[in-house]
């Protein structure tokens, strides 16, 4: 039976490299206690290729201590060149979606899974969300919301460790959680770069908008 055994496979190096850079990452996030630290140790980071071509680390915008955060993907070229998430025409637009529901930058804390810019703004590829991932999950630890908005499909994805599209995790309220966090109630939306090219899909939008200015408000009663 020895003799007919099949011999043992050893997995492919890319992956071996892979979860190797994923432990590394892992480890220098839950070295830092505090999101300026965080940023530092980010930034310095040299496991994501994207630094090399990028122009900016672009880590957030808003306030860290506010009850909600959004998460998009990845900075576009404007996002890049100024170094700040969201401030391209999808960042004017969530500025505008954020002032339907009573909100501005200093009420919200917004940023991305990724701190640099994929060379034509193409879609990251698994190896380089997987190298910023533990970043992006300590950062949620640290600025500990109440409410997490993922943008946009990538960033719903990543978070929420599905393989579902968009269009089935919007519309209904998911949780996140980590072993060091509790579950934080989780809405994901569509991308404002998504809304522009197809702006039928904003009906759809308002409705979680509205969703996510109750369960605020509901948070709000609570709190008082």
């Amino acid at each position: 039976l020895n003799a007919l055994a099949q011999p043992s496979v050893p997995p492919p190096a890319k992956l071996i490299a892979r979860d190797a850079l994923e432990a590394t990452a892992r480890e220098l996030a839950l070295s830092v206690d505090s999101v300026e630290d965080l940023a530092r140790t980010f930034a310095a980071f040299d496991g994501c290729d994207l630094k090399l071509t990028a122009n900016n680390f672009v880590f957030a915008d808003g306030n860290p201590d506010a009850r909600i955060m959004f998460i998009g993907e990845a900075p576009g070229a404007e996002e890049d060149r100024q170094g700040v998430p969201f401030v391209g025409p999808a960042g004017r637009l969530l500025d505008l979606m954020l002032a339907a529901i009573g909100l501005d930058r200093s009420d919200a804390y917004i940023t991305n899974i990724l701190p640099w810019r994929p060379p034509g703004n193409r879609n990251p590829t698994d190896a380089e969300t997987t190298a910023c991932l533990p970043f992006i999950e300590r950062h949620i630890e640290l600025a500990r919301p109440q409410i997490l908005i993922p943008v946009g499909g990538t960033a719903a994805k990543a978070l929420l460790n599905t393989r579902e599209g968009i269009m089935k995790l919007r519309g209904r309220w998911l949780i996140y959680a980590t072993p060091r966090m509790d579950v934080v109630p989780t809405r994901a939306i569509l991308h404002p770069a998504y809304l522009l090219r197809s702006p039928a899909q904003k009906r759809d939008t308002w409705r979680d908008l509205i969703a996510i200015k109750q369960r605020l408000d509901e948070i709000g009663d609570v709190a008082t």
